[in-house]
């Protein structure tokens, strides 16, 4: 018989408008403001800390929704941002270093959606509004710490092969190194071992018969892979930064070779995110000779040394050999020396970092050791009407203090300014040193209030398409532009519903996506009902009209879609950010416009026409 779907098809359909309903529901009841509090380390979250943060709140006069306590801490819930960043700012003073405060969202859709993990949408930072930033990573930098770290294994190596009286030294900016040498034979032997031990380095021979030159130089495979890795590395610790500000669905990803996006959804203190995110600072360890420092204010350093400063400008000598540096650090917290009173960090060190200094400390009883603070800073500044940037390298001493026992794992610094610098440095020390500076070049800052004005107009340009769409439909296909209306609405519940259930993060693009599938959606409604018309036309009875109708008009529909999801797999293959968020619900529109232009208008029509004899068709 014409027109008629087997049961299986009527509880498919059933079972995914069933589903859609689901996971789009979360999406009405919207999102409240909230608090993560998460212990560190040993610390617990019981009652009695829900209590704590209940009194704070009360006694502070902030309005909150619920406290509640989870497998994952404390969760409280705020009627607006300003009362979240209130209680904030409260509770980071109350817990300190032991807890982390981290501001979120939490889905306000009733407890036993989330049994079947249904969630709204993620907001991104154009509709939640939070900081934009666009950095760049100083590669010149990279490749001079790469460079002077390959001078030294050279160095060592040609000790290692007992090379007596060569003079080795950096050569040009890409990485490579000059070595000078008194014999040609020596030169020669040299350079096999080079070639053995770096099969990065390519070689050249120089010389004019009395000196005998080698420049290694790195390959360009060499070069591309340490640029990817310094770009990489300031990723992964710029999302280590991130999670310890406490940051909701943040987003840090490389875009080109040398740069990266950092978007910071729900934050608005912009000074305290670029202080974080572009520091560069780590530690390093060294042994100090205090009997020396006349020397050293003289300027005679002797071999073996180096001279440094301390915070109020005296010079200091310290040994060129470093102890440990900071990428040895596992952990640090801020707290108060127990016996002066003053801020410190208190540091874990991994097993070879433990080692080294347990040694160190050993064999060095009742000498001083120095902790020196470095920190790569940038410079703009305006030469010919450009801006030109600089970075120096920053380095001084915060605290000298002589070893009174042997440690190894776990110790404190102290000589810092206040508690601030305290956390902070804490903070660098734990998410770990950046592999270049970086510097901002971009930056945004939206507020809250501009990302719901982004989420009113958005809605209100869905809003209004689909009301011009829907009375267009009505007024020229009659009772079937009804049909297609049922299909288009049921369509936009689909969309929300797979991006939700994929946690996708909806931004302004992803809207623009939503509205075009919003008019791409009744192309094939209508390309099936001018398909049935012809068919009418023609002297056709209705059923047999509807039947050819959708037949007739699938391969057509099926071709526009297609192509169509080509070039959204394209843009979401090559765009970044706001790109990708259009092709991705773009892409999704395709696939349920189609599902619901086909099957679910189709199991309407045969409904009400299966097994009738009709005459005319309101269409």
């Amino acid at each position: 018989m014409l027109n008629q779907y087997p049961l299986w098809k009527y509880i498919l359909i059933i079972v995914i408008l069933a589903l859609g309903g689901l996971y789009a529901a979360p999406n009405i009841y919207g999102t409240d403001p909230a608090l993560q509090i998460a212990a560190r380390s040993s610390k617990a979250i019981d009652s009695t800390t829900q209590k704590k943060v209940i009194d704070v709140l009360d006694g502070a006069k902030i309005t909150y929704h619920s406290v509640v306590l989870d497998d994952k801490g404390l969760l409280v819930r705020f009627a607006d941002v300003d009362g979240q960043l209130r209680a904030k700012e409260k509770l980071s003073e109350l817990f300190g270093e032991d807890y982390t405060v981290a501001q979120n969202i939490a889905p306000a859709a009733p407890a036993w959606y989330a049994s079947f993990n249904a969630l709204p949408m993620y907001l991104g930072l154009d509709l939640r509004g939070g900081l934009h930033f666009l950095m760049e990573v100083d590669m010149e930098s990279a490749m001079g710490r790469f460079q002077e770290d390959r001078v030294k294994d050279i160095r060592t190596l040609m000790r290692k092969k007992k090379f007596r009286g060569v003079t080795t030294v950096a050569h040009g900016v890409a990485g490579g190194v000059a070595l000078r040498f008194s014999k040609a034979e020596q030169r020669d032997e040299a350079s096999s071992e080079i070639r053995r031990e770096f099969t990065d380095m390519q070689l050249t021979d120089e010389g004019d018969g009395k000196a005998f030159r080698l420049i290694a130089t790195l390959t360009e495979n060499a070069l591309r892979d340490i640029k990817k890795q310094a770009l990489q590395q300031n990723v992964t610790t710029l999302r280590n930064r991130v999670n310890e500000l406490g940051v909701a669905e943040p987003v840090i990803q490389q875009q080109g070779d040398s740069r990266i996006v950092v978007q910071l959804p729900g934050i608005q203190d912009s000074a305290r995110a670029k202080q974080i995110l572009s520091a560069t600072a780590t530690l390093e360890f060294r042994l100090a000779d205090p009997e020396r420092r006349g020397a050293a204010a003289d300027g005679r350093i002797p071999p073996g040394m180096r001279l440094y400063k301390e915070r109020n400008g005296r010079p200091i000598l310290l040994k060129k050999n470093v102890i440990i540096t900071g990428d040895r650090i596992t952990n640090a917290n801020s707290g108060f020396d127990q016996d002066s009173g003053s801020p410190a960090v208190y540091v874990n060190l991994d097993g070879a970092g433990a080692y080294a200094m347990g040694r160190a400390t050993k064999a060095n009883l009742k000498k001083p050791m120095a902790v020196v603070f470095i920190e790569h800073k940038t410079d703009i500044k305006k030469v010919n009407g450009k801006d030109v940037v600089t970075s120096r390298k920053v380095e001084e001493v915060i605290n000298v203090a002589t070893i009174q026992g042997v440690f190894s794992k776990r110790f404190q610094i102290s000589g810092l300014d206040n508690p601030n610098e305290a956390q902070t440095l804490a903070l660098l020390l734990r998410a770990g040193a950046l592999s270049a500076p970086i510097r901002i070049i971009e930056e945004r800052t939206i507020g809250p209030s501009l990302g719901q004005d982004n989420i009113d107009q958005g809605l209100n340009s869905v809003i209004l398409g689909m009301a011009i769409v829907i009375a267009f439909m009505v007024f020229w296909y009659r009772g079937f532009g009804l049909v297609a209306n049922v299909a288009l609405l049921t369509n936009l519940v689909l969309i929300v519903a797979v991006l939700s259930m994929l946690q996708a993060t909806l931004t302004l693009p992803g809207i623009a996506g939503i509205v075009l599938t919003v008019g791409m959606a009744v192309d094939a409604n209508v390309l099936i009902f001018e398909r049935i018309r012809e068919e009418i036309r023609v002297g056709n009875t209705p059923q047999s009209s509807i039947n050819a109708g959708y037949e007739k008009a699938l391969s057509t529909i099926a071709d526009a879609n297609i192509t169509t999801l080509i070039a959204a797999v394209v843009l979401y293959m090559f765009g970044t950010g706001p790109i990708r968020g259009f092709a991705i619900t773009l892409s999704i529109g395709i696939v349920t416009s189609m599902f619901t232009a086909i099957m679910g208008t189709r199991s309407i029509v045969n409904l009400f026409v299966s097994g009738r004899r009709i005459k005319t068709l309101s269409i």
